[in-house]
């Protein structure tokens, strides 16, 4: 095939929406680590243009043609609240949330057809366990950070293993922070619609791409908003619990801009100013997680005991096959 054509080809691949588009994770993730105070991990900054660079990258692993990549990584870029308003608390187990989900779908299938056909993982979505297991990656890669450091050792490597993971959370955290990622609104409303909110799947990319790009997101424009590191102390799934609350209790807010002028107005002070709260958010939500994981790593891993897959410990599951953290 000639050069034009094989580019012509490769043009007309269908290809995953990109949340936020490439232009507010990457100015979400440098607005996060240029805030990184004097005593984080402000070697940070030395892969900021990497990091930056690969913002979307997430979501160049759900291609259709990579379809074991796909379902991994889809759900973890939403959290449909509405679709497991059945389930509390939330479980601390990727596999129990799963299963979860699974006997809710069998108890169900029969009496609701439509709702079981969504009361699964892919129309749920797994944001908080993705972004937990990144955090906790970073603080494994940045204990070793530390240890080069102490030892006079070269922590490149470290570094880099580092800026990969944070890669993955702030696509993560940036997703959630997009109030159209913690609802099953994310795509169009749906169900009943008393107030005419627009049923066109486009206004997903309509919102988080082209305004964005048309308003000319900068990191200028949110870097006031994030404020002093916060989330210094508590529970880490919770807070990430709380973020996602935040942001999805604004999706209907979303819908309500749109019905003014579809987002064709990138001077519109409404819309522009819930983009840069949002933005601004998820900034400041990733600079308070690698802030936080760069204290933890501080010290040793904490001795469990018995062990999480020991069957005698006391919160082990059968379910999963292990005890939640």
């Amino acid at each position: 095939m000639r050069p034009a054509l094989l580019a012509l080809a490769f043009a007309l691949l269908p290809t995953p929406a990109f949340a936020w588009g490439g232009t507010a994770h990457a100015v979400i993730d440098r607005a996060a680590i240029e805030a990184i105070p004097a005593d984080g991990p402000v070697f940070l900054r030395r892969h900021v243009d990497y990091i930056a660079a690969s913002a979307a990258l997430p979501d160049r692993w759900r291609n259709n043609a990579e379809n074991f990549a796909k379902i991994e990584e889809d759900p973890n870029h939403g959290w449909f609240r509405e679709q497991f308003a059945f389930l509390k608390p939330i479980p601390r187990s990727r596999y129990a949330f799963v299963i979860a989900l699974f006997k809710r779908y069998e108890a169900i299938k029969a009496s609701d057809p439509a709702t079981a056909a969504r009361t699964n993982v892919r129309w749920t979505g797994t944001l908080p366990y993705a972004a937990m297991e990144a955090y906790q990656r970073i603080i494994v890669c940045m204990r070793q950070v530390r240890a080069a450091q102490a030892t006079g050792g070269d922590p490149a490597f470290a570094e880099q293993h580092c800026a990969f993971d944070v890669i993955r959370l702030g696509h993560y955290i940036g997703d959630g922070a997009q109030p159209l990622h913690d609802s099953v609104n994310s795509d169009g409303w749906r169900g009943p619609n008393p107030r005419h909110y627009t049923t066109d799947r486009s206004i997903h990319g309509r919102f988080e791409s082209g305004f964005v790009d048309g308003m000319k997101l900068t990191v200028a424009d949110i870097a006031p908003r994030l404020g002093t590191p916060g989330h210094r102390t508590g529970d880490m799934f919770d807070a990430i619990l709380a973020f996602l609350d935040t942001a999805g209790n604004r999706m209907e807010e979303v819908y309500r801009l749109e019905q003014r002028n579809g987002f064709h107005d990138f001077a519109d002070p409404d819309v522009r100013a819930l983009v840069y709260e949002r933005t601004g958010a998820g900034a400041a939500m990733l600079r308070d997680m690698l802030c936080r994981a760069w204290a933890e790593s501080a010290t040793p891993p904490a001795r469990i005991t018995p062990e999480p897959l020991d069957f005698t410990n006391p919160a082990f599951d059968p379910e999963t096959g292990s005890a939640p953290g």
